[in-house]
């Protein structure tokens, strides 16, 4: 099976290739200068570009695409969603919805062995002060998946997170943009945060494609949609003005 996987949740813009039959693996992504804007809109179909042909690959070879379906920003998950719709539906491919705080906790799995730990928090900046943020379960070191959900997706003040660790386990790792930007709640609590520039950090599209070859997912094309969590900013903003 070969699949091409893709993330616009958080500011950068991430693309991978996996090829099940080999094993072989590619990925290529961009990451805005802290400040710069996120630059889906131009980078996602260059950088799908770049990759197929790095990888020697046709879209007549692809079987399916794995898109992140957040949470994250309203903009870029539009962006990303949007665009693996149609180029699904273009090329007639298999369409697979990932969480992409799910995704992003996968990528933990192979380092619980240098740092060992009963939980994975995935954590993405939400701005307004909040994170969006899920856990699950981190098995032993025969297992390559994660184990039970400990902490279903939410979107929470880091304080009031913070106050919930210590029930998802005995020792926690803490991974993402919002672990990084809430560091100090975190390890206050007893988690462990990685260093800022560790890639568990980074929302990697690689474990898209994983997570959609092992069959999760959501394949519905109606069901394939952005898992916001909360109201976009612009609404809030327009409720605001209408009870004004």
């Amino acid at each position: 099976m070969k699949l091409l996987g893709l993330d616009t949740a958080t500011a950068a813009t991430s693309v991978a290739f996996l090829d099940t039959g080999t094993g072989r693996e590619l990925a290529r992504r961009d990451d805005p200068a802290g400040g710069e804007r996120p630059r889906h809109t131009t980078r996602l179909l260059p950088l799908i570009a770049e990759l197929l042909e790095a990888a020697a690959e046709g879209w007549g070879s692809l079987d399916c695409i794995a898109v992140g379906l957040g949470p994250g920003t309203f903009t870029g998950l539009r962006i990303g969603i949007a665009t693996a719709r149609a180029l699904g539906q273009a090329r007639k491919l298999e369409l697979r919805g990932i969480s992409t705080l799910r995704a992003l906790a996968t990528g933990a799995v192979p380092a619980r062995t240098s740092r060992p730990a009963d939980v994975v928090l995935a954590a993405l900046d939400a701005r307004r002060g909040e994170l969006f943020a899920a856990a699950w379960g981190l098995p032993d070191a025969r297992s390559e998946a994660l184990g039970e959900q400990a902490l279903a997706p939410v979107a929470v003040d880091p304080r009031t997170l913070a106050s919930r660790l210590p029930g998802l386990g005995a020792s926690s790792l803490a991974i993402g943009p919002g672990a990084v930007e809430f560091r100090s709640y975190l390890e206050h609590a007893g988690a462990f945060v990685p260093g800022d520039d560790s890639v568990l950090h980074s929302v990697n599209a690689i474990n898209h494609c994983r997570l959609a070859a092992a069959g999760e997912g959501v394949r519905a094309l109606e069901e394939i949609k952005p898992q916001y969590l909360r109201l976009p900013d612009a609404e809030l903003a327009r409720r605001g003005r209408a009870r004004q």
